[in-house]
C-alpha cells in the first residue's frame, strides 16, 4: 500500500468521530477490562486480550473478577465483547489501547517486561491505519522512546501509516463517585494527528478530554499525580510516629488543620500504602531522574517512609500486647482487612501482607479477615468468621477498613483494639490504642 493511500486512511478515520469502532484492549485488569465493557456499552465491538487463560474465560463467560464492574453488566454487553489471547485477532481494529502490568523488580526498578512483550506481539499484526495507545504508567520518554521502535520496526512510520498516543489511566478501585466517563482523560500524541485520533478514540467513553502537547507530558501527569499523594502521606506518617512519642493524638490534629479553608489539603495516616499505583509510580521517575544526572531525594525519600509504615505498624502492636502484658509470641493476633483499601479485593503491595509476616517471623499467631479476600496462599491462610476470631483473639488490629462493619463496636467487644485507619478517632477505651 503507498503512503498516499496510508495517509488517506489516517484521515478518514479522523472524520468517522462517532461511527462504529473496533477497538482492541490489551491486559484485561483493574483498567483494561473497564475500558472494554465502555467501549462495548458505546456501541462499539471489542476484542480484549490478555496471557492468563482464567481471565479469558470468565470474561466470554461474562463472569466479571473486578469489583467495580458487576457481572450483570459485562453480560449486557458480551455480544460486542471477545476475550482472547491471540495477537491475531487484533489485526482487524481500528484502535488498539494497551493496559499491562508496568511493576518494580526486587532492586524497585522498572520493570517493562510485560509492556515490551505487548510492543512486539502487536507490532507482528499491526496494521496501516491503526491508532495505538498507552495506558500503562510508565516514565516519561517510554512512549516515544520504546513502544514507537519496536512498532516502526514493521516498516510502518507513526504520523504517516498508523498513529501512537499515551493517555495515563486514573483508575481508582471502589470509587463510584468518579467514573471512567466523569473522570477528565489526559492524552498526549507523537503528532497533532495522532492527538486528534486519540480525541476521537477516549471522547466515545469521556465526557472531558484533556490535550496536552507531547507523550511525555501526558506520562509525567500520572507520575506528578500520585507523587504529589505519595509524598504528603508520607508527610502526615512522619507525623504520626513523632506524635506517638510526643503523646499528641494525630488524628486529632489532622481534624483541626482540615478546618483550614484554604491553604491545607487533607491526608490521614496509615499503616502504608498499597495497590498498583502509588507504592510503585514514583520509582519510574526516580529511575528516569538518575538517567538526567540528578537525584530525586525528596520522591525517595517519601518512598522510604512509606514503605516502612508496615513495619512502624507491626512494632505497635507489639507494643500495645507488651504493654498488656503479653509478648508476640504465642499471641492469637486477628488482622482486619488485607487488602490495599476498603471496599476492594487487591492485595498488590498492601501493607497488610508484610504486617502479617513481621507478627508471624515473632511469633504471633496470625489470622485475619476479608470478606474480599477469601484467602492468602503465600500464608497458608483463609478469611475466618468475623465474631468468632475477635472473641478468641488477643489482639484485633485494623488494617483496611472495609464497609459494612462497625469497627466501633468491634472495638467494644475486643480483648485488644489496634486502630491504624483512626476510624474510632473520638472513642476512649483502655482497651483502644490508635496510630
Amino acid at each position: 500500500m503507498s503512503r498516499t493511500a496510508t495517509t488517506a486512511i489516517l484521515l478518514s478515520h479522523g472524520q468517522q468521530k462517532g461511527a462504529y469502532m473496533n477497538v482492541g484492549i490489551v491486559g484485561l485488569g483493574y483498567v483494561g477490562l473497564p475500558l472494554a465493557v465502555a467501549f462495548a456499552e458505546a456501541g462499539d465491538d471489542v476484542v480484549a486480550l490478555d496471557v492468563d487463560p482464567l481471565k479469558i474465560t470468565a470474561v466470554n463467560a461474562g463472569d466479571s473478577y473486578i469489583e467495580d464492574i458487576p457481572s450483570e453488566r459485562l453480560r449486557a454487553v458480551l455480544p460486542r465483547i471477545r476475550a482472547t489471547y491471540r495477537y491475531a485477532d487484533l489485526a482487524k481494529a481500528d484502535a488498539v489501547i494497551i493496559c499491562v502490568p508496568t511493576p518494580l523488580t526486587d532492586n524497585r526498578e522498572p520493570d517493562l517486561g510485560p509492556l515490551d512483550a505487548a510492543a512486539k506481539s502487536l507490532a507482528q499484526v499491526l496494521q496501516p491505519g491503526q491508532l495505538i495507545v498507552l495506558e500503562s504508567t510508565t516514565y516519561p520518554g517510554t512512549t516515544r522512546e520504546r513502544v514507537m521502535p519496536l512498532l516502526e520496526s514493521t516498516g510502518l512510520r507513526v504520523g504517516t501509516d498508523i498513529n501512537l498516543a499515551f493517555s495515563p489511566e486514573r483508575v481508582d478501585p471502589g470509587r463510584t463517585d468518579y467514573t471512567l466517563r466523569t473522570t477528565p482523560k489526559v492524552i498526549g500524541g507523537i503528532t497533532p494527528a495522532c492527538l486528534d485520533r486519540v480525541d476521537e478514540l477516549y471522547s466515545r467513553v469521556c465526557d472531558h478530554i484533556v490535550r496536552v502537547s507531547t507523550p511525555e507530558a501526558a506520562e509525567l501527569t500520572k507520575l506528578l499525580e500520585n507523587i504529589f499523594r505519595s509524598v504528603n502521606i508520607a508527610l502526615v506518617n512522619e507525623l504520626a510516629m513523632l506524635t506517638e512519642r510526643m503523646g499528641i493524638d494525630i488524628w486529632e490534629v489532622v481534624d483541626a488543620a482540615s478546618t483550614k479553608p484554604y491553604g491545607f489539603m487533607r491526608f490521614e495516616p496509615g499503616p502504608g500504602m498499597g495497590g498498583h499505583c502509588l507504592p510503585v509510580d514514583p520509582f519510574y521517575l526516580t529511575w528516569r531522574a538518575r538517567e538526567f544526572h540528578m537525584s530525586t531525594e525528596f520522591i525517595e525519600l517519601a518512598g522510604k517512609i512509606n514503605q516502612y509504615m508496615p513495619y512502624h505498624c507491626a512494632e505497635r502492636v507489639e507494643q500495645a500486647l507488651n504493654d498488656a502484658s503479653k509478648p508476640v509470641k504465642g499471641s492469637r493476633i486477628l488482622i482486619l482487612g488485607a487488602s490495599y483499601k476498603g471496599g476492594v479485593g487487591d492485595i498488590r503491595e498492601s501493607p497488610a501482607l508484610r504486617i502479617i509476616e513481621v507478627l508471624q517471623s515473632r511469633g504471633g499467631i496470625v489470622n485475619y479477615h476479608d470478606d474480599f479476600v477469601p484467602s492468602l496462599s503465600a500464608f497458608g491462610l483463609e478469611s475466618v468468621a468475623l465474631d468468632d476470631a475477635v472473641a478468641e483473639a488477643d489482639a484485633v488490629v485494623l488494617v483496611t477498613a472495609h464497609p459494612g462493619i462497625d469497627h466501633a463496636a468491634l472495638a467494644e467487644r475486643s480483648a485488644l483494639f489496634i486502630d491504624l485507619r483512626g476510624v474510632t478517632r473520638g472513642v476512649q477505651a483502655e482497651n483502644l490504642v490508635r496510630l
